[in-house]
This record gives C-alpha cells, sequence and structure tokens, in this order.
C-alpha cells in the first residue's frame, strides 16, 4: 500500500451491495465481516481492541478523529480492526494532549479508511439484512475481481481468530508484590482488563491462548482469568479443556465475553453466531440477583443459548439484554465461577460494571 491523495473508493457487501465514499489516503483493499458500533466516543480504543479483529468498522457516530490520538488509551499493541468506514473524517485534530492525527496513526499502520459513506443507510441495511462479510477498496481494483476474492473470505462462524492476537510468550503485568496472583489466559485481552484488575492489588501472568492448564498453574495464582477475543469459541478446544480442569478443581474463575463463551461450553451449553451483534456503549443489562440496571459497554457477534443454561442443572442466568433478552452474564451454582457477555472495564463506556472485578476479588478471599 501507498500514501496517495483522496479518491473515489467503495465498499461491497458479499450479497453484491456497493455503497461509495472516498478514501481517506492509504490505497489498497481491506477485506474482514462488516459490523457497526454505536459509540460516540473512544475510538482509539475500539480500534486496538483485539476482539474487533477480522472486521470493517462501521462508525455511526458522524465525526471520526476529531480528537485525534493518544498513546495512552491503546488496548493491545496497535490496530486490530481490518478497515474503518466512516462518514465525515477529521483529518484535523483539537486536543492538547494528543500525540498525532488520526490520519497519521492509520498511515504508521497502514489502515485503510474510507469515508463520506451514508453510515445511517449503511447501518440501516446490516440491521435488515445481518453482519456479512465486505471489502472496502480505495485503488481501482474492479469489481468482478473484487467479488471473486470475496468469495473467498471465510465466514466468522467456525473461524478461530484467538491464536491471531493473543501472546506469544507469557507476560506479567502490576506490582509483583500485591497481594493476589491471577493467571490470565489471553484471547485477545484489553489492557485496561489488566489495570483493573493491577489496581485491586493482583500481580497478572497472562498466558497464549494454547497454554495448558498445568501452565497456568505454575503461576500458583489465586484465581483464574478467560479474556476476550474475536472470532468464534467453538474451536477453541484448548482453552475449553482449560475451563473444565480450573471448574472441575473449584478454582476462582471470571470470564469476559469470549470467555464467557468459553466456560458456557465447558459446561456443555452451546452457542451461536448472532444476526448482527452487540457493538457499542450504552447496553441495557439487568442484573437478576440485585435487580438493578446497568448501562454497559459490549463487543460481540457470538452468544450463548439461554435454552441451554436455563436447563443446566448447575449453571444459572444472572444478567439479561434488555434489548433482545440475550443471556449477559451468568454463574456455576456449586463452584468458584461466573462470567459476563459484556466489559466491566469499559473503555470507552460507563463504569456501571466495574464491582464485576470486586466481585472475582470477593470470591478469591
Amino acid at each position: 500500500m501507498k500514501y496517495t491523495t483522496r479518491q473515489q473508493a467503495l465498499l461491497l457487501l458479499s450479497d453484491g451491495t456497493i455503497f461509495h465514499g472516498k478514501s481517506i489516503g492509504l490505497s489498497g483493499v481491506a477485506f474482514g465481516e462488516v459490523c457497526f458500533n454505536t459509540g460516540m466516543t473512544g475510538y482509539q480504543e475500539i480500534f486496538t481492541d483485539p476482539s474487533y479483529f477480522g472486521q470493517l468498522m462501521v462508525a455511526t457516530n458522524a465525526h471520526i478523529g476529531n480528537y485525534g490520538v493518544n498513546e495512552k488509551e491503546v488496548e493491545s499493541d496497535g490496530i486490530k480492526i481490518s478497515g474503518l468506514i466512516c462518514k465525515n473524517f477529521s483529518f484535523n485534530h483539537s486536543r492538547p494532549d494528543a500525540a498525532e492525527s488520526l490520519e497519521s496513526y492509520f498511515k504508521n499502520q497502514n489502515l485503510i479508511c474510507i469515508s463520506d459513506v451514508d453510515t445511517r443507510a449503511l447501518v440501516s441495511y446490516i440491521r435488515e439484512n445481518g453482519a456479512m462479510n465486505a471489502v472496502i477498496c480505495t485503488d481501482d481494483t474492479p469489481v468482478d475481481e473484487l467479488k471473486k476474492t470475496l468469495s473467498e473470505v471465510p465466514n466468522m462462524k467456525g473461524l478461530e481468530l484467538a491464536s491471531k492476537v493473543s501472546t506469544k510468550a507469557p507476560y506479567y503485568y502490576g506490582n509483583e508484590n500485591a497481594k493476589y496472583k491471577i493467571s490470565a489466559l489471553d484471547l485477545g485481552i484489553k489492557t485496561n482488563i489488566l489495570r483493573n484488575l493491577a489496581k485491586r492489588d493482583c500481580y497478572i501472568k497472562v498466558f497464549p491462548f494454547d497454554a495448558s492448564y498445568q501452565d497456568l498453574c505454575s503461576f500458583n495464582p489465586d484465581g483464574f482469568f478467560l479474556s476476550n477475543g474475536p472470532g468464534d469459541p467453538d474451536p477453541l478446544h484448548s482453552a475449553i479443556a482449560v475451563a473444565k480442569q480450573i471448574i472441575a478443581e473449584d478454582k476462582p474463575l471470571f470470564g469476559i465475553c469470549l470467555g464467557h463463551q468459553v466456560i458456557a461450553l465447558a459446561n456443555g451449553v452451546s452457542t451461536y453466531k448472532m444476526f448482527n451483534g452487540h457493538r457499542g456503549i450504552n447496553h441495557p443489562v439487568t442484573n437478576l440477583v440485585t435487580g438493578k440496571g446497568e448501562i454497559t459497554s459490549q463487543n460481540h457477534g457470538f452468544a450463548v443459548n439461554k435454552e441451554e443454561l436455563e436447563l443446566h442443572p448447575d449453571l444459572e442466568i444472572t444478567h439479561l439484554h434488555l434489548n433482545d433478552g440475550t443471556v449477559a452474564g451468568m454463574r456455576m451454582k456449586s463452584k468458584n465461577c461466573f462470567s459476563v457477555q459484556y466489559h466491566p472495564e469499559a473503555s470507552p463506556g460507563p463504569h456501571d460494571s466495574s464491582y464485576l472485578f470486586d466481585q472475582f476479588i470477593a470470591n478469591i478471599e
């Protein structure tokens, strides 16, 4: 890819629908599953969230890039989305502590972005027709050629992506003299999850996605954590086996998003690909234990089978998504294990659910 001046660009959906826009500068093509995020802020955290690996992001906020980027507001080692589709791209930014513009950030990491797209029409189309594979093109590649290549892009269903974003070697986070030690399985972990654990006096050792139960136990942890991440949970056989062993030993276990789905699979409860998924920072959830409502940050395209969960003798639903009634949280009745289908660490998003980290520490104690 080379850096060029702005030119005409397009988004081609797998069903043949085309939306037109303009390139923000990088020339090339980018493939992925198209999805949309309804958040009004926090674009840098969204772009660097490993859970978005393999996806073309549609930003529903009309302005993207207006406050630049800040090196402290990343959730991983770089941009993880496959490409960006937006309405108005701000080439100039007005934030005193911004390190650089979003344009230069994209240029340095070779991220293709198209702007001037009718994102309201696009989101309406995705909502009606479901998430699907797509390609954004800024280099005049013929549409017939794009269609042929797009037809060969694998569907997200059945796709294992945790290995693409997980750490290659174990690493430590936090104060080594902290009160608690946590072994975390990295399926695509966000940095702010580690920050939340560390500020609760935890020292965390983060392990690759395919680490064994013995590997995690070698740290002699007080608790175990299964992280968020991209792709279908069903192919994660190693992580599912690890979850089964942790549960069998009745060790304190907490899972978020993909980790939540892995815990369900470890208990024999299936997962499924959602029509659209939940992505945004204003999703309403009700806590069935306390009766309180929470506004949550969410990012997932798969969910746990509610009917199977309700019939499971040792699982109970703790949280429900108020928009569609999908499972947003669960816990085991006889084991020290719970999980949620959303992001209590937020970043971006509200802090309504940060108590879940405190609940994890209470379970350890």
